[in-house]
């Protein structure tokens, strides 16, 4: 057999270290070396240049795998953890090194193949994205600089154009300030998914109430750095415990990580794209590998600008006084029909927009009623595969007997009952894109059915003899904690390493507050114009009562409760909501001030559950039960009902 790739074997026992070695030797990889510490694992590193390594978690010396790691990412080198500690510390802190597998001790033969296979199918997939993100933003650095806009409006495209991989609320470029220099900054604010606010030197001088010697001063006192770096949240606020601008930005738009870039230019000229979130943990190491990635492109592009006739740095910064409107594009927004401009949602368009025109296999992570569906759909809308099926199914809705012939088919008389020959989902998502929902539900089975056919791309109806190629790009979906359910045995490691090529978290509806006005307006027109009521809309004290609220049921409670006050309400306003009231204050509290009862989010959602219950009278299936009621399929319900310690009599 051909070798396949260059190995390192990192195991301090010897003797797993050969069967190691004898196993990848067998299936044709080459293995270049076995170490038993961080400092022999370092040299074979510099010596062997391995394509990839096997990584035990404890070694000799006082170093783990867990430190190795670190800069096994640094080099670009893709790598598996085999080790015998799977509790759920010790994932955590693996989980952090981004991966590309877990073999657990004792492991077979199989296993170690196969977590290698979905290794090398993980690091192809991200290599091949790579390839196409650095082709596609050298293509829009092209058509921008070839553009009729205005300067500062082709700084704008440029960095939309970076946006989907490198996020950010706000976003300026300037150069390297020096005390003598003239001011020079530009910063672009976004306000919703493809608007912008445009901040020159005059929008800033009055949004800061500073004069332009003070913001010379203030950006000459920003860190100048000469490599790609960034700054989570608690970093971010050691780095800015002095004035600069960068606090200035940070302070004025509540901005809490940055990644900064510098490009080097020629003269010794130093410029610099500072991305800025309000999310904390907005920026990780592989922002830096896109970095070093897009730098040539970003490089070229930024000469170019500079040298530009319509520069402000070429014209002794005349053309830059020129105060600028918001900017809001023309383009259709892709997202129309999913409600909300809050940062978090805004960064989940984002994730879509990078992914959706790869093929690699994507998991939407979120809690009941965030909205994973709609997500999934919009993947589908915005990738290649547009025009061809997009198959849904429901894996927590399959009978357990009815999981193999609804996925892969049956041939007419494969067991009684099946009268005539069945396309199973994967077979009719040819070509498309299969959309697993509540894909943490299915048994472990049924799992390693699945796994069998992303593997090899092919499915067998159940009494079939013919095999049957597919070509089926998949996207998952689970409210579940998949980490967890691997670590207590529940959802096969290697499935969820195939699945979480690009996950994508959906926030909650209590994370993203601002949202909760449009949303509750955009319900009320449907529902009022559905039943036939004039409902102008929500009072202001019913809005800040809603904004005040959990949501344990998310955006589908919200609407559950929309559509029931519009059909209770006699009036044209909705001025009285009842809304579930365990996270209130004690009434009869003896303090002056009560105390809030803190609560759960699992109390949250048990309570819940429990008011549900006894509305339905203890009913959980059918017509008028709290599957129903709660819009959730009945064997959800059931799960969270098990999983909460709620009787099927529903007391505590």
């Amino acid at each position: 057999m051909v070798d396949r790739k260059r190995i390192l074997i990192v195991e301090d026992e010897f003797i797993i270290g050969d069967v190691l070695a004898n196993i990848l030797k067998q299936a044709g990889y080459s293995v270049c070396g076995i170490a038993d510490s961080v400092n022999e694992a370092l040299q074979m590193l510099e010596e062997y240049k391995p394509e990839f390594v096997l990584l035990d978690i404890y070694l000799k010396g006082k170093l783990t795998g867990i430190d190795l790691a670190g800069t096994l990412t640094d080099m670009n080198i893709p790598f598996i953890y085999i080790s015998a500690n799977s509790n759920q510390k010790v994932l955590d802190a693996a989980k952090m090194t981004n991966p590309y597998g877990f073999v657990i001790k004792p492991f077979r033969d199989k296993d170690v193949l196969t977590a290698l296979d979905i290794a090398v199918y993980r690091h192809d997939n991200l290599l091949e994205n790579g390839s196409r993100q650095t082709a596609h933003l050298q293509k829009k650095a092209a058509e921008i600089l070839a553009s009729s806009q205005t300067w500062e409006l082709k700084m704008l495209q440029f960095g939309k154009a970076v946006q989907p991989y490198i996020p950010f609320e706000f976003l300026s470029f300037g150069l390297a300030q020096d005390n003598h220099d003239t001011f020079y900054e530009l910063g672009f604010y976004r306000t919703g998914y493809d608007e912008y606010q445009v901040i020159g030197v005059n929008e800033l001088m009055m949004i800061t109430s500073l004069k332009l010697n003070e913001l010379v001063r203030l950006k000459s006192n920003d860190i100048k750095g000469q490599i790609a770096t960034w700054y989570d949240g608690n970093e971010l606020d050691a780095l800015l415990q002095s004035p600069s601008l960068k606090k200035v930005y940070t302070d004025k738009y509540h901005l809490r990580s940055h990644l900064t870039l510098p490009v080097m230019l020629p003269g010794g000229r130093v410029a610099y794209f500072n991305f800025y979130s309000r999310r904390p943990d907005a920026y990780q190491p592989d922002h830096l590998l896109l970095c070093n990635r897009f730098q040539p492109v970003v490089e070229n592009f930024t000469d170019k600008m500079l040298n530009h006739e319509d520069s402000p740095l070429s014209s002794g910064n005349e053309n830059y006084t020129k105060k600028q409107p918001a900017v809001i594009s023309s383009q259709p927004n892709p997202f129309s029909g999913i409600i909300g401009n809050s940062y978090l949602l805004l960064n989940v368009f984002d994730n879509v927009t990078q992914v959706a025109r790869a093929d690699a296999s994507v998991l939407i992570l979120g809690e009941s009623g965030t909205g994973k569906e709609k997500i999934a759909e919009r993947i589908h809308a915005l990738s290649l595969r547009k025009d061809k099926p997009f198959i849904k199914i429901n894996c927590a809705a399959l009978p357990t007997s009815l999981i193999d012939s609804e996925l892969f088919g049956h041939e007419k008389g494969a067991f009684t009952g099946a009268h005539e020959k069945k396309i199973g989902r994967f077979e009719q998502a040819h070509s498309g894109t299969i959309f697993l929902d509540e894909i943490g539900e299915l048994p472990l089975e049924s799992q390693s059915k699945l796994l069998r056919v992303l593997q090899e791309r092919e499915i067998e109806r159940i009494g079939g003899r013919t095999v049957i190629k597919t070509d089926v790009r998949i996207i998952a979906a689970t409210n579940r904690d998949l980490t967890k359910e691997v670590a207590e045995g529940r959802f096969r490691l290697d499935l969820f390493y195939r699945i979480n090529v690009f996950p994508i978290v959906m926030p909650p509806l209590r994370d993203r507050k601002e949202d909760i006005p449009d949303l509750a307006n955009h319900f009320l027109a449907i529902y009022a114009r559905k039943i036939g009521k004039t409902v102008r809309g929500i009072s202001p004290q019913v809005l800040e009562n809603m904004t005040n609220y959990h949501w344990p049921g998310n955006i589908r409670e919200l609407e559950n409760l929309i559509e029931r006050n519009v059909l209770l309400t006699k009036d044209d306003m909705i001025t009285n909501m009842a809304l579930p009231t365990q996270l209130e204050p004690h009434q009869h509290s003896t303090s002056a001030t009560p105390e809030p009862v803190i609560s759960t989010m699992s109390d949250g959602e048990r309570a819940h559950i429990m008011a549900a219950l006894k509305k339905c009278n203890g009913k959980i299936w059918g017509e008028g039960g709290a599957a129903s009621l709660l819009n959730l399929p009945p064997t959800t319900l059931n799960s969270k009902m098990k999983k909460l310690g709620i009787r099927k009599d529903f007391g505590a």
